[in-house]
């Protein structure tokens, strides 16, 4: 996802989305880990404690900065209720009927109440800002430098991230890193919630682009 002169880089400093990276303006980037929570309030108090401890010692080993954003979203039951139709066309009878009631009980409830879900995330940055000073900001950078730069932002990410799976992991938590989609959709939401659920991305970021660039040779072979 390149960047282009509107809201992204003006408002979110948004430069493009490459490789499962952000990067934004001056020379930063970003990774996101998705985090699926566990049923605290279900586990024992012993369980409930290991994993308190085990997350207080993830955050005492880290050794770089990251941020936690937790959005509040209305539940989108469409997917749910359209696996579970399925799965009771070829059911038994008997299994089918309580689908189709279960379903229709999912509907009354989602007409009379706004349902919630919580998802979790966490954003990863490099430590590039101090280490390459002027050079972050100087707009007249070497390609080869940008190049470079861009090239060891991503593997300390996935160091980091790495890292990160790891001792989440021993909480009980499963963690995933978003893709380039899914960075773009995040954003998206964030910049544009309400149109965001009405207008979705498309799958494939290239098609935002595609188009920009046929119009621009076109007007290139136009000009010659």
């Amino acid at each position: 996802m390149s960047r282009h002169a509107g809201v992204q880089s003006t408002y979110l400093r948004l430069e493009r989305i490459e490789d499962d990276v952000i990067q934004l303006e001056g020379g930063l980037h970003r990774a996101v880990l998705e985090v699926e929570g566990i049923p605290f309030d279900q586990q024992s108090s012993a369980d409930q404690e290991a994993v308190l401890a085990g997350y207080a010692a993830f955050l005492n080993s880290l050794t770089f900065p990251m941020q936690v954003l937790v959005r509040i979203i209305p539940a989108d039951l469409g997917p749910y209720l359209t696996r579970l139709e399925r799965r009771a066309a070829r059911a038994s009878v008997a299994l089918a009927a309580l689908a189709q009631d279960h379903a229709a009980f999912v509907r009354r409830l989602q007409r009379q109440r706004t349902l919630l879900e919580r998802h979790c995330y966490i954003v990863v940055p490099t430590g590039e800002e101090a280490r390459l000073g002027w050079r972050s900001w100087w707009p007249f950078r070497r390609r080869q430098d940008r190049e470079r730069d861009a090239a060891v932002a991503r593997q300390q990410l996935a160091l980091r991230c790495d890292e990160i799976v790891r001792e989440l992991g021993r909480c009980g938590l499963e963690v995933r890193r978003l893709h380039d989609t899914e960075l773009a959709e995040l954003s998206y939401a964030c910049w544009c919630p309400d149109l965001a659920r009405t207008q979705r991305l498309r799958r494939d970021l290239a098609d935002y682009t595609a188009l920009v660039v046929g119009a621009a040779r076109s007007a290139a072979r136009g000009k010659s």
